[in-house]
């Protein structure tokens, strides 16, 4: 694999124009305009991770907040996950509703992908959405009235939206797009380099914040359903899209959480 040289891969202000437009495409946020529109869209996938601390963080201090209120549980992660949809648009969480209705109601390709741009939601996607926030809310409770307690619950979200992130360069990269125009295509292909990166800086933060053993299993399972989901989007559309990014992230995020809660669980 072939790493860009010193001066260009590893430069601090392309890192920071990588960080900017990576939470310009995965947030919310009211952040400036590049000058040179999708310039370096490729290049901010290796920053997805970093976007990812920057929403755990958030929804992180929206559970503690409501445990310092003396809230339940059930409060602080219905905070915590309000602000994490607020941050970024519920665009993870439209991803994940479309490519279940595209997947489990297209007939080909054809129909697979219309169904995905489709703006209306079907039984799969409702489906698909009730299952995975209740994952990731059940899994945020559990953690909060363990003996860690709230700020083990932060802890694994930051990991959880970080981790799960650093998972989608390495899917852009392995596979081809399979529309010309979307969200996927307009971000283009990122390098080995920047896949490489972004699941290496994911890996870090989430080891960072948890303990090794978790840190082991929870990449494991964020690589298999990643990579399933991947496998499942080659065969039935011929590619990646949006949309297909948008429910790894939250497959992801939701293992990462389940993985954290079984290990406290389990008295790890």
């Amino acid at each position: 694999m072939h790493f860009p040289s010193l001066s260009g891969f590893w430069s601090p202000r392309r890192w920071g124009a990588d960080l900017l437009e990576a939470a310009r495409l995965l947030t919310r946020l009211p952040l400036p305009r590049p000058t040179q529109p999708g310039a370096r869209a490729s290049h901010s996938s290796r920053c997805y991770p970093l976007v990812g601390v920057g929403v755990g963080l958030v929804a992180g201090l929206g559970f503690a907040a409501a445990d310092w209120l003396a809230l339940p549980p059930f409060a602080a992660a219905l905070a915590a996950l309000t602000l994490s949809i607020l941050v970024t648009g519920a665009l993870h969480e439209d991803g994940l509703a479309d490519v279940a209705d595209g997947f489990g109601g297209g007939r080909d390709r054809a129909r697979k992908l219309a169904i995905m741009r489709d703006s209306r939601i079907g039984s799969y996607g409702v489906l698909a959405l009730i299952l995975v926030l209740a994952a990731r809310g059940g899994s945020l409770i559990a953690i909060a009235e363990s003996p860690a307690g709230s700020c083990a619950a932060a802890a694994a979200l930051v990991a959880a939206h970080s981790l799960s992130r650093a998972g989608l360069a390495p899917i852009m990269w392995a596979l081809p797009q399979a529309r010309s125009d979307g969200l996927a295509a307009a971000t283009g292909r990122p390098g080995g380099a920047d896949a490489l990166a972004a699941a290496v800086i994911g890996a870090v933060i989430a080891l960072l914040l948890l303990d090794l053993a978790v840190t082991l299993v929870a990449v494991l399972a964020v690589a298999v359903l990643q990579g399933g989901l991947a496998l499942q989007a080659r065969r039935q559309i011929g590619g990646v899209t949006g949309d297909v990014l948008g429910a790894a992230q939250q497959l992801g995020e939701a293992a990462v959480l389940l993985v954290a809660c079984a290990s406290l669980s389990g008295g790890s």
